[in-house]
């Protein structure tokens, strides 16, 4: 990817951005696929944010995965506007998803909230070093 004539150290932050977004893909489909195939491995109360079952709630994760994924392959391959804005906004997503599951998985959930936080940090504040 070319850089532009502006183009400082904290360029760094965007690409680390590109980088997590894929990791976070992965990890959000592993997710959704443990959900998927094994519903019962989350084990919950009757008063959860989830408001239908586990195998829907997996579905929602490998989606979300899979945008996430594709967003962080976008933002390395073009760096464009729309890409860091299409990955702030997926990251976003990730990150409510990633909330409403905090009962089932509270470990997983702040983990991956984390890096969600950490991706919307670095696209919203160096971010617009990446070339146009």
């Amino acid at each position: 990817m070319a850089q532009n004539n502006n183009t400082t150290g904290w360029v760094g932050w965007a690409y680390f951005a590109g980088f997590m977004m894929m990791f976070l893909g992965v990890f959000q489909g592993i997710a959704g696929l443990t959900a998927i195939f094994k519903d019962d491995f989350f084990l919950v109360t009757q008063n959860h944010l989830v408001a239908f079952d586990f195998t829907a709630w997996g579905w929602i994760n490998l989606v979300i995965g899979i945008l996430v994924f594709f967003g962080g392959l976008e933002l390395f391959r073009s760096g464009a506007l729309w890409a860091r804005v299409l990955a702030v906004v997926l990251a976003g997503l990730s990150l409510i998803t990633n909330l409403t599951f905090i009962e089932a998985y509270p470990l997983w959930s702040i983990l991956m909230g984390v890096i969600d936080v950490l991706i919307i940090y670095s696209l919203t504040v160096h971010g617009g070093e990446l070339s146009q």
